[in-house]
This record gives structure tokens, sequence and C-alpha cells, in this order.
């Protein structure tokens, strides 16, 4: 991987390479004195630099997300659950119009009301009638 950065670098600025004729310390041939590649290379690296932070950042927390909302809208009674909160317990109902809040059973007798968006995982896929058969 450092090789592989140190060839780009080299590849966008043949100047550090050191394999220029002219000496770092000679003044530059022309009238004006500046020389148009080092800001072309520097944009270069900046791309490239943008092109890997979305690719090792951005791409795989998008991924992650959509497989969680995926995961909220498919939530049905039955299915036992783990919260953010390390909570477990099974969907009884959902309430509310827009079904943002799940009630949850989490002992004999003991419901809690929790938020939708504060289920982390599905603990078993099926629903609790594999239960119910055995």
């Amino acid at each position: 991987m450092y090789s592989l950065l140190i060839t780009l670098a080299t590849w966008f600025q043949p100047e550090a390479s050191g394999s220029g004729s002219a000496p770092a310390t000679s003044a530059p041939k022309g009238g004006s004195g500046i020389d148009g590649s080092g800001g072309l290379s520097q944009l270069g690296l900046m791309v490239l630099m943008a092109v890997v932070f979305y690719l090792v950042l951005i791409r795989p927390q998008q991924k992650k997300q959509k497989e969680l909302d995926g995961l909220l809208k498919a939530l049905k009674k039955g299915q036992k659950v783990r919260t953010s909160s390390g909570i477990r317990g099974e969907i009884l109902d959902f309430k509310s119009e827009a079904g943002d809040e799940v009630v949850l059973l989490i002992a004999d007798k003991v419901k809690i009301n929790v938020l939708r968006s504060s289920i982390a995982t599905v603990l078993d896929a099926q629903p609790a009638e594999a239960e119910k058969k055995s």
C-alpha cells in the first residue's frame, strides 16, 4: 500500500522523483517563473484522496444504513429483537399511526414501549411459530 502511494505521488509530481536535470536552486527557464504542473498534481492528489475516502468510509456506512432501514421496515409481531441499549424482547404490537413505537415483552407481564429506530438486531428470523410447533 505504501509503495502504491509513493508511485502515485511520483506520477503526479515528477519533479519530486529526482529525475529532472535542472538543480532545485536554479532559476526556471522562461519569463514568468511559474510552473503550471504543480497545481494540477495537487488537484489530482486531492481527487485521489477523495475517492479513497469515499470508498473506505462513506460507502460502507451507507450500505450498513440501508440494511438497518430494511430490517426496521420488515419487523413483524412475534419476532425476538435486541435494542441498541441491550434489552431483549418479543414484539407484541406496534403503537401510533406511523408505527414508530414498538411494544416489547421483556419478561412475564412486563411490557415496554421503545422506538422502532432503537431496535438494533433481530435475534431470530422466524416469528414465534417455531415455538408453537415444538
